[in-house]
């Protein structure tokens, strides 16, 4: 059975190469091209393929996610996420959308292949990496995932910014930020501004 694909990323250059080497592939044909998550879930409704290479950073507009949610609502329309971010919460965010499955874009062509033919099925395909912290979230031990406003103090803690100027940046009072401080540091285990930054690097929190 010959799988048919639809790629959605916004970087063209990416999509010349998924095209390239996906078109290398027997059994495998991609049947469209999104740059967008409104074009991926409109040409998904019209094409109707097997599966949906999506990425979840798309740049202004709809994200992976939303467009995740929305072509799994479409009947025999599989997604499967590609991308370079394994953070816990772009990971149970894909997941709880509706995601088949879950792989790096470091992974190798064969582990993107054999994927592709399994979600195709609607069996799930993880990487390693992703596998492991959806282990940690279905047995309790991830700690909650940030908010938005807490990855914004956290952008601005790690560019050195103190409590003040912080909250002048992002038009919140001393008070605020100091609490938002406190729960960012009870989420990422630390007693520490330097500590957060670091935990947020590690896991690849910040841009």
């Amino acid at each position: 059975m010959t799988v048919r694909i639809l790629l959605c990323d916004d970087h063209a250059v990416v999509r010349a190469g998924l095209l390239a080497l996906l078109g290398s592939e027997p059994g495998i044909e991609v049947v469209g091209e999104a740059g967008s998550g409104e074009e991926a879930v409109a040409m998904a409704a019209k094409l109707l393929p097997d599966v949906v290479l999506m990425d979840l950073q798309l740049g202004p507009g709809m994200d992976g996610v939303e467009a995740t949610r929305r072509i799994t609502a479409l009947p025999g329309v599989h997604v499967l996420v590609l991308t370079t971010y394994d953070t816990d919460a772009d990971v149970i965010r894909a997941i709880e959308a509706g995601a088949t499955g879950y792989l790096l874009k470091a992974e190798r062509p064969e582990e993107l292949f054999a994927a592709i033919h399994s979600s195709a099925r609607g069996r799930t395909a993880l990487s390693a990496p992703v596998a492991g912290r959806v282990m940690d979230h279905m047995r309790g031990t991830a700690r909650p995932a940030l908010t938005a406003r807490e990855l914004d103090i956290l952008g601005q803690l790690a560019q050195g910014l103190g409590n003040r100027e912080i909250a002048r940046a992002l038009f919140i009072s001393e008070a605020t930020v100091k609490t938002h401080l406190g729960r960012i540091y009870a989420k990422l285990g630390v007693d520490t501004r330097a500590g957060a930054v670091a935990v947020a690097k590690e896991r690849r929190l910040l841009p």
